[in-house]
Formats: C-alpha cells, sequence, structure tokens
C-alpha cells in the first residue's frame, strides 16, 4: 500500500510540474522572431480551425496559442502594430514565429520583405462593456395605463 502512494505522490508531482511548465511557457508573453505571411494562392483554403482563409482579414497561423486568440504583433524596424486571430497552425519553417494574412502584413508594412522581424503578444486590452451580476434585478422604467382605461396608447399618438 505504501509503494502505491508513494507512486501516486511522484506521479502527482511530476503532472504538477508539467502543468507548470506549461501554463509559464504560454504567460511568457512576448515572442520576438521572424513572420512570414500567406500566399494569395492560399486565399480561401481551409485551415486547421475549421475556418477558411481569407487575406483581406487581420488573421495569423501561431504554433501554440489556442483558436480564437487576439495577438498584438508589432514590426520594431518601423514601429507598425496590427491585432489579429488566431485560427491556423504554423508556420512550419524553423525560425519563424508567425504566418500573417496579406492584410496584416500590408499594415505591418512586410509584403515587399517577404519576412521580417516582429515581435507577439498576447493582445488582453479588451474592455468588456458592464454586464449586472446575476442576482441584481435590472430596473426597468415602465409606466402602465391605470387599470380599467383600455388600451395601451403611446401619447405622440393620442388625439387630443
Amino acid at each position: 500500500m505504501f509503494i502505491i502512494r508513494q507512486f501516486a505522490g511522484r506521479m502527482f508531482m511530476a503532472l504538477t510540474l508539467l502543468l507548470m511548465a506549461a501554463t509559464a511557457s504560454y504567460a511568457d508573453n512576448l515572442q520576438k522572431g521572424k513572420a512570414s505571411f500567406y500566399s494569395k494562392r492560399s486565399n480561401g483554403a481551409r485551415t486547421s480551425s475549421g475556418m477558411r482563409l481569407n487575406n483581406d482579414s487581420l488573421v495569423c497561423a501561431h504554433k501554440t496559442h489556442p483558436f480564437g486568440t487576439k495577438l498584438l504583433v508589432k514590426n520594431p524596424a518601423n514601429g507598425k502594430e496590427v491585432v489579429v486571430t488566431v485560427i491556423d497552425r504554423g508556420p512550419h519553417i524553423r525560425g519563424r514565429i508567425v504566418d500573417l494574412s496579406r492584410e496584416a502584413a500590408r499594415r505591418l508594412g512586410i509584403l515587399a520583405a517577404g519576412v521580417a522581424m516582429v515581435e507577439v503578444s498576447v493582445y488582453d486590452d479588451i474592455v468588456v462593456p458592464y454586464a449586472p451580476k446575476p442576482y441584481e434585478k435590472p430596473e426597468i422604467d415602465l409606466e402602465l395605463p391605470a387599470e380599467g382605461t383600455g388600451s395601451v396608447t403611446p401619447d405622440w399618438q393620442k388625439k387630443d
């Protein structure tokens, strides 16, 4: 019994360390590396997420970030930046960290170069509008006519 408990404890510790390492690598918010972009021929191709690629949209391929993650891609050479959404896996070329749509590459100014050094970080400056807590009932200002007066007619439709 002691051996099983010891083995279980070691497995738990190993899984915990593995999870912490994976979380730490995802928490590294800034990546620096080369970016490329999709060719014109890839327009309309199905991506790993199941969506079709539209080179006029602001999307990208990244190796590790989950689909739907917003990434801020910055070109340090000219200071331009763009926010893109991860819809595909890749790039599959060593040394590259992101594949951009042609529109995103155009906004970053890397179309002529083909490949450029960029900085990629998770974009989390999204402001969520206020939503009431589930236990709060919204206040509604609604005036109903007095009972027995008949139908509800707005004041602007009433004839004097």
